[in-house]
């Protein structure tokens, strides 16, 4: 059984993984916007993932009873001036989100809620990836994107992704 502290942390997370699905459709549209079509692909299956994400917390509130409580997604508010805006602003947004996978960790550790912990180690996992592929967006932009070709091919290079599934097994 979760306690009200981990069952309302959970919530809290699903919620803030949704809001990450909007914020990233919201770079997606920028670089659409701007004719980057491989930024806003990359961003687009971004979005996926973290919808993606979200819909795990919920499996797994539900498969442990408890309810899960959808609230109003913010609308993102960040504003984009420059082409790297987008990706310094998503490598700061998976830091905070791994802040908060940790201190649900944090508390499951606590409560020796060893489940909640099990749960929580893809999501560890998860961050550290998705905080090192963030920086490196950055500092390959940084390296590469104020040239007009090197920016075609980082373009390039972000048409490549696929999207798929997560593969946590619960």
């Amino acid at each position: 059984m979760l306690s009200k502290k981990i069952v309302d942390l959970l919530n809290a997370q699903v919620n803030a993984e949704f809001y990450s699905a909007y914020l990233y459709l919201d770079m997606a549209n920028y670089y659409k916007d701007e004719g980057l079509d491989g930024y806003f692909n990359w961003y687009k299956i971004q979005a996926q993932e973290e919808r993606d994400h979200a819909l795990l917390f919920m499996d797994y509130l539900q498969q442990n009873g408890e309810s899960v409580v959808l609230e109003a997604i913010k609308k993102p508010d960040k504003e984009f001036k420059a082409f790297i805006d987008p990706l310094k602003a998503g490598a700061e947004h998976e830091r905070l989100v791994t802040g908060l996978i940790h201190d649900i960790y944090a508390v499951a550790y606590e409560e020796k809620d060893f489940r909640t912990m099990q749960f929580l180690d893809w999501f560890v996992k998860e961050q550290a990836e998705e905080e090192d592929t963030a920086d490196d967006n950055v500092k390959k932009f940084e390296l590469f994107g104020s040239d007009s070709k090197g920016l075609y091919s980082l373009d390039a290079e972000m048409a490549a992704r696929t999207y798929s599934t997560p593969s946590l097994t619960l």
